[in-house]
């Protein structure tokens, strides 16, 4: 019974009872913890993938590198405009030298007819009306000659097809610029100063920025930016080792030397007396064809008072007509333009080799040998071919004679 009765009593107080047990309080000693380096983003991914060591980057190039890049990508959109639009406008240009052409012939054709007409259909209301008629017609005829004389439409269409073609090589250039990759600042700057060039050269509108039609004198295409911001000293002679510097010798800049010669007294010469040539004949045709219109009307308002009259009116109608088709059908002024054009290429090459020699640190030239593939190409010629044509050119320095052959076998 007892310890029946004593069990609850030590359930009970086993509930109540709860064990503690000490634990002594430990001394705070301080810790050190060492701190983790700062990494840049660049070195965490290198790092992440693999890589312990890793290249520092030059931020500031690149972040040049990088505007270059915008820049020329703009340039490039900006080019591609300017090809749209010049091809465009070259388009234009040349449907309007056949229409206006086409239209005036027929304005005077129609007249002469008109006139011959009233001079054998007698007299009264129909021979007033008959010489009213041919007499606006004549008018008409030679206003639109005036203008389509004036602005040479083409000529225009053949500055627009250059400037395309122009357009399209510059294009070119930036596209090869971007491939190569690391363009710099100074790349950006050629690039706009040869886009800005040609914008000057080959203009769109016609009112205020025309070029000059009938110049006084005959002068070269210039589309290229100008060499007077540059700061270049002439090369010394005898600078060269027996080993060639950057593909350049002496032998191959006495070779460049000789191919200016042969561009200047051959090539240039013979485009400037051509271009001369064609000034002139265009500038007799741009007077004739208006004159002879005007005689045709003044003569056309006097049929019917005697025959030599209507002779006048038609023949001067008739020659105008043909002269027209002469300058226009002809395109005089493309062939003008086309002179320049090409005596241009030829002065652009020639700067370009003298710019080239000038520069006396034969490192920052362009490589020897590539320069003078350059050149043959542009001359349509082989290497040997163009050394060939040098040494002509140094023998007839030396004995004083003409060269007889020219530096291009292109045009």
């Amino acid at each position: 019974m007892a310890s029946l009765q004593a069990s609850p009593l030590i359930l009970s107080s086993s509930n109540k009872i709860s064990a503690a047990i000490p634990v002594p309080k430990l001394p705070r000693v301080p810790l050190s913890v060492p701190k983790m380096p700062k990494r840049s983003v660049v070195e965490e991914l290198n790092i992440r993938a693999g890589f312990t060591k890793t290249v520092p980057i030059d931020v500031e190039s690149y972040n040049s590198t990088s505007i270059a890049n915008t820049q020329l990508y703009a340039l490039l959109e900006a080019v591609a405009d300017r090809v749209e639009m010049h091809n465009n406008i070259g388009k234009q240009r040349d449907n309007w030298n056949t229409l206006l052409l086409n239209s005036i012939n027929m304005i005077t054709l129609t007249a002469a007819t008109l006139t011959g007409v009233g001079a054998i259909g007698g007299a009264g209301m129909p021979l007033l009306a008959l010489k009213l008629s041919s007499a606006l017609l004549y008018s008409a005829a030679t206003g639109l000659l005036l203008i389509m004389n004036k602005i040479q439409p083409s000529q225009l269409a053949e500055e627009q097809r250059n400037a395309t073609r122009l357009f399209k090589q510059l294009q070119s250039q930036i596209q090869t610029i971007l491939t190569l990759g690391n363009p710099t600042q100074e790349d950006v700057k050629i690039v706009m100063e040869k886009t800005l060039a040609l914008d000057k050269a080959f203009p769109l509108p016609l009112l205020g920025a025309m070029l000059e039609k009938f110049p006084s004198k005959f002068e070269p295409a210039v589309w290229w930016p100008s060499k007077q911001s540059q700061d270049k000293t002439k090369a010394q002679e005898g600078k060269f080792h027996k080993m060639a510097k950057n593909g350049w010798s002496e032998e191959l800049e006495v070779e460049m030397r000789d191919i200016i010669e042969v561009v200047k007294r051959k090539d240039i010469k013979d485009y400037a007396r051509l271009g001369n040539l064609m000034l002139k004949i265009n500038k007799i045709l741009a007077i004739s064809g208006p004159l002879l219109t005007g005689i045709a009307a003044i003569g056309s308002t006097f049929v019917g008072n005697g025959s030599w009259a209507a002779i006048i009116a038609v023949a001067a109608g008739a020659l105008g007509s043909a002269v027209n088709a002469f300058e226009h059908g002809g395109q005089v002024g493309m062939v003008f333009e086309m002179y320049r054009n090409n005596a241009g290429f030829f002065r652009l090459l020639e700067e370009s080799i003298e710019g080239t020699l000038e520069e006396s640190d034969l490192e920052k030239r362009e490589n020897g040998e590539l320069f003078e593939m350059k050149v043959a190409l542009k001359f349509g010629r082989s290497l040997s071919q163009l050394k060939e044509l040098a040494r002509k050119s140094a023998y007839s320095l030396r004995e004083g004679t003409s060269i007889d052959e020219f530096a291009s076998k292109l045009f």
